[in-house]
């Protein structure tokens, strides 16, 4: 098994050979400014750094330490560094923990204390690596999407499987889940994948301009129709058409859309020859559409023709440990395109994100995380900077406190479905009269 590395930054070569003989077991690089340091750290790739922060050329004080501090952390923000200081030092040193240190330690150097503190950013480099390739692997269950929980993955499970027929597809969902990246992924996975996939917004177009737009129109169809032009539905021959916002088409335009989906022929607006078109269909909306065919706004017969397969995608705010994966994710594509300082969330910007509602859903979150990032004033964003109140505690509940109250909703649930009889509750829970009792008396449910 190779050795760890570790890189020692440090101008003072007797405390520099101290501590790679104490440090034998780990293949040792060694720096004494921070623009040595810089070189070897990109030669070498250590994964844990040893700092002084007295650096020349201002070895007087910590300025060039933590200059070199940021810098590391900006050229390899996954390394843990370990910044050594004096005594006298303890308040820089607490405020370089601040800006993104591992850890720190004071001088004098006990060798056996600081092998300790370098295994443990070792495992701490190991376990945040492997967490990532992880990530990397089951972050992306479809092409575009981010996603842990059972939710999400089991829409995704959906797509695969429709994806490969020729079915008519309905997406459900609110504004910013994800819509059009479900029917590009559709579109990805079918044997359509090599031809165009066409979107068109049905809310966005004037119904006098969306006819045309959806399905063309000859040469003086009407004032400013200097020649013929292909629709959208011509356009996706051979492809996949997706028409989001299905909700707000037209009267007019979906008795037109429905004999398109029946004959799978389209007339241009002003002309007469019926045109074949072979094209998958993919419809979203945001709306509730038996609603509005209630309302006498949609058409039944369209709505069955739309909806061959319908898909409704979960808003995050149902999506358990989602909207941190996909905070961690985005954050890790700002840093690279902009090559910004942000390192990662604080516990109480991650405790604010697992705990806010999200009502903008994804889009709302991306918004928020990218702000962050620009705006942040440390390597740190904390939950002020994503504009969300820090909850009191963390956020988080421990599996204890899960399971008791999992508990008592079971207790309440089965008294309540067997009329306050416990022993029907204790079998319907498939435990003993004495055990439905201690729960009743552990969480205060009067019986």
């Amino acid at each position: 098994m190779s050795k760890g590395k570790v890189l020692i930054v440090d101008d003072d070569s007797g405390l520099q050979k101290q501590l790679k003989w104490s440090l034998e077991d780990y293949d040792v690089s060694i720096a004494g400014d921070r623009e040595s340091a810089l070189e070897a750290l990109r030669r070498h790739e250590p994964p844990v750094v040893t700092l002084d922060l007295g650096l020349p050329p201002d070895a007087a004080n910590a300025s060039e330490g933590l200059r070199a501090l940021r810098e590391i952390l900006r050229v390899a923000p996954m390394t843990k560094v370990i910044v050594i200081t004096g005594n006298d030092d303890r308040e820089v040193a607490v405020r370089s923990v601040g800006q993104g240190a591992f850890d720190f330690y004071e001088k004098p150097i006990d060798p056996d204390v600081l092998r300790l503190i370098i295994a443990r950013a070792h495992r701490m480099h190991e376990l945040e690596t492997e967490n990532r390739r992880l990530l990397e692997t089951r972050r992306e269950p479809l092409a575009g999407i981010v996603a842990s929980s059972v939710q999400m993955l089991e829409t995704c499970r959906r797509i695969e499987k429709i994806a490969p027929t020729n079915a008519t597809v309905l997406i459900l969902g609110e504004s910013g889940t994800g819509k059009e990246i479900l029917a590009r992924a559709t579109h990805e996975l079918s044997a359509r994948k090599d031809k165009r996939f066409v979107a068109i917004n049905c809310a966005a177009i004037p119904e006098s301009l969306l006819e045309s737009e959806l399905f063309g129109h000859e040469k003086g169809a009407f004032t400013g129709a200097a020649k013929q032009t292909k629709g959208k539905i011509e356009y996706a021959e051979g492809g996949t058409l997706f028409l989001d916002e299905m909700g707000d088409l037209p009267g007019a335009l979906q008795a037109k859309l429905l004999r398109f989906l029946q004959e799978r022929v389209i007339e241009r607006v002003g002309g007469r020859e019926e045109i074949p078109v072979d094209t998958r269909v993919v419809c979203a909306t945001h709306k509730n559409l038996k609603a509005l065919i209630s309302q006498n706004l949609f058409r039944e017969d369209l709505y069955y023709r739309v909806s061959e397969v319908s898909i409704a995608i979960p808003p995050l705010r149902e999506r358990p440990g989602d909207a941190i994966l996909i905070a961690r994710v985005l954050l890790n594509k700002y840093r690279e395109s902009n090559a910004g300082s942000v390192l990662d969330f604080s516990p109480s910007a991650l405790a604010a994100i697992d705990c806010y509602e999200w009502p903008g859903n994804v889009r709302e979150l991306e918004n928020r995380v990218k702000r962050a990032a620009i705006m942040a004033d440390g390597p740190i964003i904390e939950s002020y900077d994503l504009e969300l109140d820090a909850p009191a505690a963390t956020g988080f509940k421990t599996l204890r406190e899960v399971r008791e109250i999992a508990e008592a909703n079971a207790i309440q649930h089965a008294l309540a479905v067997n009329g306050g009889q416990i022993g029907k509750a204790a079998d319907l829970l498939g435990v003993s009269r004495p055990t439905v009792y201690h729960l009743l008396k552990k969480y205060n449910i009067p019986a």
